[in-house]
């Protein structure tokens, strides 16, 4: 190939990438993404793994027809993974204006992440995409652009910046079902067996498992078999918004969903005004806590958290009625109440819920494991194609799903 020049002149720079790039299709990601970027290639090196174990190695000359462009490139190459041979030393900008990065900000990926700066190799605090990286001493963390302040210290440009990839272990047991993306037609009761087992190791490994749920979670019936992991220590956090916990309230105090009695799988009269009765219920009381507390509500998954108490972020939308008194109602606020919530999350569990998972897959850095569980495996592709590249999924009913991990989880389980 004939790299690409303007004017006769172009910029090049030698970058490499490790891992299962064949089976895994990285390969060809990277290349494709080369060639949307208006660059050209060409491969220098190809060292193939020989047995499944095995990783491989591309050492990749890219050319584009400037720096400017290179920069983002490589910026754009980095979320695969992909590192310069000879990254050299970061540059820093100073930001003039709050809530804005200076031009040519370095755009931040999920994955674990080093910057040089000084001959130093500096470990980036909370990897979290699209973010900016700030200096600040001895210190470089990510940080959101609407928290961004005149005069902080932000790197610019790819230059001295290395990512490493999570490495999975190809010849182990856990996770082996997610070698693809989704899984839809694999044993159910395989599935759930190594959830359970992932959940399992985590807590063994005194770190925290982190829910994202949906108001499915509570449609489909599933409240005991999660009030069940809940109360056996199998929940410690839980991100969700307005809709799971109001007709989660509203199950517990009027045994509806959405005015439908979850027992018959019917419509009750006046069951429509149910979970505007459950909000104002929670409202009067000022808290879902103070509810517990006074015994105005006395089951559900709420209820079991607080109990426990087990921490929990709610962040609402437009479309909340509402909403309760607990919900973050500004999403900036939201979303630095569920960054704080992070701290030693081991484990993630998705379930029915499109918005609040990609929600969290953004703030997630690559090294926590993430299973989405949906009856819809749009949810997982479109997690997936947001950068969370860690995301396997399962494609089943949740109401299904919860009911036997917690016939996996809590031996003594019985749906009553």
């Amino acid at each position: 190939m004939r790299p690409v020049t303007v004017g006769g002149v172009s910029v090049s720079e030698s970058v490499q990438v490790t891992g299962h790039l064949m089976d895994s299709g990285i390969l060809s990601h990277i290349l494709e993404d080369i060639r949307e970027y208006g660059a050209d290639y060409v491969i220098d090196g190809f060292d193939v793994g020989h047995e499944a174990s095995d990783t491989s190695r591309a050492t990749i000359l890219v050319t584009a027809e400037d720096d400017e462009a290179l920069q983002r490139l490589l910026m754009r190459l980095q979320t695969r993974g992909v590192n310069q041979i000879d990254p050299g030393e970061a540059s820093v900008g100073v930001a003039d204006m709050d809530g804005v990065f200076p031009d040519g900000f370095y755009s931040t990926t999920n994955l674990a992440t080093q910057v040089r700066l000084g001959g130093r190799w500096f470990t980036v605090e909370n990897p979290e995409m699209d973010c900016g990286l700030i200096v600040e001493g001895e210190r470089v963390y990510t940080l959101p652009m609407s928290d961004v302040r005149i005069g902080m210290q932000v790197v610019t440009g790819a230059s001295g910046i290395k990512v490493h990839v999570p490495v999975i272990d190809k010849g182990g047991d856990s996770f082996g079902f997610m070698e693809s993306d989704v899984s839809s037609e694999k044993p159910q009761a395989l599935l759930v067996r190594q959830v359970a087992e992932s959940i399992r190791e985590t807590k063994a490994a005194g770190k925290k498992v982190l829910w994202v749920g949906g108001p499915g979670v509570v449609h489909t019936g599933a409240s005991q078999a999660m009030v069940a992991m809940v109360n056996a220590d199998f929940v410690d956090v839980l991100f969700a918004g307005n809709a799971l916990a109001t007709h989660d309230i509203e199950s517990s105090l009027y045994g509806t969903s959405l005015g439908v009695d979850l027992a018959m799988g019917r419509g009750v009269e006046h069951g429509h005004e149910h979970h505007i009765r459950a909000l104002n219920t929670i409202r009067k009381e000022g808290s879902i806590k103070a509810a517990v507390d006074n015994g105005v509500l006395t089951g559900g998954i709420m209820h079991a958290l607080v109990t426990h108490e087990k921490h929990f972020v709610l962040v609402g939308s437009v479309r909340d009625d509402g909403p309760l008194p607990d919900v973050y109602t500004d999403v900036l606020d939201g979303q630095r109440a569920m960054r704080a919530g992070l701290a030693d999350v081991g484990f993630c569990l998705m379930v029915a819920t499109m918005l609040h998972s990609v929600a969290t897959g953004n703030i997630l850095p690559a090294s926590i494991p993430l299973v989405c569980v949906d009856i819809n495996p749009a949810t997982v592709t479109k997690l997936a194609d947001r950068g969370s590249s860690q995301v396997r999924g399962i494609v089943t009913d949740v109401g299904l799903f919860l009911e036997q991990l917690a016939q996996e989880l809590v031996p003594d389980y019985v749906r009553r």
